[in-house]
Parts: C-alpha cells; sequence; structure tokens
C-alpha cells in the first residue's frame, strides 16, 4: 500500500524538476539570437546568370517584327491566327509570326526544335506568350 502514495509523489518530483530545469535554461535554447534552422534551396544551387529587368514597352507595332508564340494547347493557334490578322489589320507594315510549340508542358530550349526557335524569336521586336486556354 505505501508503494501506490509513493507513486504520485515521485511523478510529481519528476515534473517540478523538469520544469525547473527548462526554465533554468538547461533544456531551452542556450542563445536565442543564434539561428536554430537554416533554410535551403529544394533546387541546389542558382542561376549564376545575372537578371534583367523587363524590356520596355514598344510605342505601337507600326514596322515592327512580332512574334506570337502559340503553345500546344487546342485553341492556341486559332487564337494566334485571330491575333495576327487584327495586328497587321491595324499595322499592315509589321511583320507577324507565329510559333507552335507542340511539346507538353517543356521549356521550347530543352527540345529538339531548340535551333529553330532561336532563329525564330532572332530579330523580333517583341514576342507575345500565347496560352491556349
Amino acid at each position: 500500500m505505501h508503494s501506490f502514495r509513493v507513486l504520485p509523489i515521485l511523478a510529481t518530483i519528476g515534473i517540478l524538476t523538469a520544469f525547473s530545469l527548462s526554465f533554468s535554461g538547461i533544456l531551452s535554447a542556450k542563445d536565442s539570437s543564434e539561428p536554430q534552422y537554416e533554410a535551403l534551396s529544394p533546387w541546389g544551387e542558382a542561376d549564376p546568370k545575372p537578371l534583367k529587368g523587363i524590356s520596355p514597352r514598344l510605342d505601337n507595332l507600326s514596322g515592327k517584327k512580332i512574334g506570337i508564340f502559340a503553345n500546344y494547347k487546342r485553341a492556341a493557334i486559332p487564337i494566334a491566327m485571330s491575333l495576327q490578322e487584327r495586328i497587321k489589320s491595324e499595322y499592315p507594315d509589321s511583320a507577324v509570326s507565329i510559333y507552335h510549340s507542340d511539346q507538353w508542358n517543356v521549356i521550347e530550349m530543352e527540345t529538339e526544335n531548340k535551333d529553330t526557335f532561336k532563329k525564330w524569336v532572332d530579330g523580333k521586336d517583341a514576342v507575345i506568350l500565347l496560352v491556349g486556354d
């Protein structure tokens, strides 16, 4: 019977000891000003290319070489063709061309068409990205 009275007393002493250790700093961080966690990039090393700002807007499209990049979605080409007609009707001296990417969810520079894509982009004054949703 005496052992049942001792157990609650020992449990109480254990809890009080844990509280006293945590308040004295033994169980808590020694110096809260030191960082306890370090954030790491899940992608590894950062891209060494310096970032560039957005290109300035064109005043108008007159006489400009405009590219329309249409992605692989079903409505992309009909929308691109409609946009091409509208640009040509408002700016007849502009040169408008459409590039159709038929790869799903892949950066065009990572496909076998990258050389064709580079040639298409070269010399464009502006490119319109079109997602056919």
